[in-house]
């Protein structure tokens, strides 16, 4: 069966088509009439991530890298406070805190500064109180994101001192950082030491 077919003229011109197709063509001409131009629909890009050290806006610091996931904690980007925190005390010099992590700086802080008794963590404390960019979730890293920062951006750390981590090696030492020449060790928890402040970005 054939298509029924219409004829249209305009001046000299005919055009002939099937009516189906016609149509399509009226029906779309009226969405075009009704619908915004897609000129004016806003195209949607991935979120955009800094280079490594630069700033990353209304995040509180700058682009520390991108850190694998690893155990309970998912893949995140680290990002540095924009400035140090001070120099501080570790803490506690004589007491084995149980419960802290070479990787986990979060986790570290939240045990270190939730201690019931007396006994203060200066370093640990300072980290968890800073806040920028209206963000309040910042704290001291563990000796393994210390690493990190060396490996991805040194030059946001001073480089004739050291950083305290929150990772402990004994009841009177703990681990700590020097940019420098990106040498980890640990000095005694009564030391003070510079502290800079992190914080995770999960994506």
């Amino acid at each position: 069966m054939k298509p029924e077919m219409i004829t249209l003229k305009h001046g000299d011109t005919t055009i002939k088509m099937p009516a189906a197709s016609l149509a399509k063509l009226a029906v779309a001409s009226v969405f075009a009439q009704v619908l915004p131009p897609a000129a004016n629909v806003q195209p949607i890009y991935p979120h955009s991530v800094p280079e490594l050290g630069a700033v990353w806006p209304g995040h509180g610091g700058f682009n520390g890298g991108l850190v694998a996931a690893r155990g309970d904690v998912p893949e995140h980007y680290l990002i540095i406070a924009a400035k140090d925190a001070g120099s501080h005390e570790w803490g506690d010099r004589g007491i084995e805190v149980k419960g802290l992590s070479k990787t986990d700086g979060y986790t570290n802080t939240q045990v270190l500064i939730g201690n019931d008794d007396e006994r203060k963590h200066p370093a640990a404390d300072a980290c968890a109180e800073y806040q920028a960019d209206g963000h309040h979730d910042f704290y001291l890293p563990a000796a393994a994101e210390l690493y990190h920062c060396w490996l991805n951006v040194p030059e946001l750390f001073a480089k004739d001192t050291w950083y305290w981590s929150s990772t402990q090696r004994s009841a009177y030492y703990a681990f700590l950082m020097y940019f420098g020449v990106g040498v980890q060790g640990s000095l005694g928890k009564n030391l003070e030491l510079r502290v800079r402040p992190v914080r995770r970005l999960f994506i």
